[in-house]
C-alpha cells in the first residue's frame, strides 16, 4: 500500500513539474517571438519607461524589450521549479503558490512587453511613443486573475497527508548510540516572492551595465537584499543532538542559531498560527520569540533562563521527545 501511494505521489509530481515547464517554454517562446516579428517597425532605441504622466521619459536598445523579461522570466521560473523538486508540489498549499507565482510572472512579463511595444509600434523616434496609463493598471489586474485563478487550480488534486504521529516514546540512548534530529519547514509564496525580487535585481543590474541612466545601482542592490532576506526566513531547519539544538534559516542553511543543551530545560509541541504571533518571519523579542514560516504544529523549547523560543517545522513531536530525552540524561550523568 505504501509503495504504490508513493509511486502516485512521485508521478503527480511529475505531471505538475511537466506542466510547469511547458508553461516555462510558452511564456519565453512568446517573449522571443514577439519582439522579432515587430522589430522593423521599432524605433532604436525605443521607450522603456514611462513617467507619472503617461509620457515616456526613459530609453534603452530595442533589444531590452526581450532580453530583460526572458531574463526575469528564466530566474523565477527556474527557481520554481527547484522548489517544486522538493515534494512542495505535492502539498496543496505548495502547489497553489509556485503555479500561481508562474502564471502572475508570465501573464505580466507578457502584457508590459506587449503594451511597451504597443507604445513605440511604427514610431521614428523613442521620445513619440505612445503614453501608457490606464494599460499599466490593464496588465496588472489580468496578471492577478490569472494568478487567482491559476491558485485554485493548483489546489486541485491530491494533497500530501501529513506525516504520521511521531513515537514520543523516550528514544533509545544508551551508551556509544548517537542519536540525531532533522526537520525543514518552507514557505513556498515567500520562496516565489524572493525569487522574483532576485530576478528583477539581475535585470536591473543588465539595464545599469547597458547604459541606462538613473538609480539603477540603487534599486538593484535594494532589490538584492529584499530577496536574500526573503530567502533566509521562507525555510527554517532545526537539528537536535547531543550538542544542542542548532536552527538554520533559508535554503543553504545560513546564517544558523545553535542553543546548547545545558541551556535547554523542556521542550513541547504547541499549536500556532501567523494570526497569533503578528505573522510571519521572527516574531517577537529574545527570550520569547516565534520562527513562522507555516502555521501549525510548533516545537517550542523553553530555556534554564525561562524564556522560549517556537519554531514552526514538521514532524516537532519527535524532536520535542528527543529533546527532553536528551536533558533528562544529562541530568542523570551530571555528578
Amino acid at each position: 500500500m505504501t509503495e504504490t501511494q508513493d509511486t502516485s505521489a512521485t508521478g503527480f509530481r511529475a505531471r505538475v513539474l511537466l506542466a510547469e515547464a511547458a508553461w516555462f517554454i510558452v511564456v519565453a517562446a512568446v517573449l522571443v517571438a514577439v519582439p522579432l516579428a515587430f522589430s522593423d517597425r521599432l524605433p532604436d532605441p525605443v521607450a522603456t519607461h514611462w513617467g507619472p504622466s503617461g509620457a515616456p521619459d526613459r530609453s534603452a536598445p530595442a533589444v531590452v524589450l526581450a532580453i530583460i523579461p526572458l531574463a526575469l522570466w528564466a530566474v523565477l521560473a527556474v527557481s520554481c521549479l527547484a522548489f517544486g523538486r522538493r515534494r512542495l508540489v505535492t502539498s496543496r498549499a505548495g502547489r497553489a503558490g509556485i503555479v500561481a507565482g508562474l502564471a502572475w510572472t508570465g501573464i505580466f512579463l507578457i502584457g508590459v512587453q506587449a503594451v511597451s511595444i504597443a507604445a513605440n509600434l511604427d514610431r521614428s523616434r523613442w521620445q513619440d511613443a505612445a503614453p501608457i496609463t490606464w494599460q499599466a493598471i490593464l496588465v496588472v489586474a489580468v496578471a492577478v486573475a490569472c494568478a487567482v485563478l491559476a491558485g485554485w487550480a493548483g489546489r486541485r488534486g491530491p494533497d500530501e497527508p501529513p506525516p504520521p504521529a511521531p513515537d514520543a516514546s523516550v528514544p533509545d540512548l544508551a551508551p556509544g548510540r548517537r542519536v540525531v534530529w532533522l526537520s525543514s519547514a518552507s514557505a513556498p509564496l515567500l520562496l516565489v516572492l524572493s525569487g522574483a525580487a532576485l530576478a528583477a535585481s539581475v535585470a536591473f543590474a543588465v539595464l545599469r551595465l547597458m547604459g541606462l541612466p538613473g538609480r539603477t545601482w540603487h534599486t538593484a542592490a535594494v532589490l538584492a537584499v529584499v530577496a536574500l532576506v526573503g530567502f533566509a526566513f521562507s525555510t527554517v531547519s532545526v537539528r537536535v543532538s547531543s550538542e544542542g539544538m542548532r536552527v538554520a534559516f533559508g535554503p543553504l542553511r545560513w546564517p544558523a542559531r545553535r542553543v546548547p543543551l545545558d541551556r535547554i530545560d523542556r521542550a513541547w509541541v504547541e499549536e500556532r498560527y501567523p494570526s497569533q504571533v503578528g505573522g510571519w518571519g521572527y516574531r517577537g523579542l529574545p527570550g520569547r520569540a516565534t520562527i513562522m514560516v507555516r502555521g501549525g504544529a510548533c516545537l517550542v523549547v523553553r530555556y534554564t533562563s525561562g524564556g522560549q523560543l517556537a519554531i514552526s517545522v514538521n514532524d516537532a513531536g519527535r524532536g520535542a521527545a528527543l529533546l527532553n530525552a536528551l536533558v533528562a540524561d544529562r541530568g542523570t550523568r551530571s555528578p
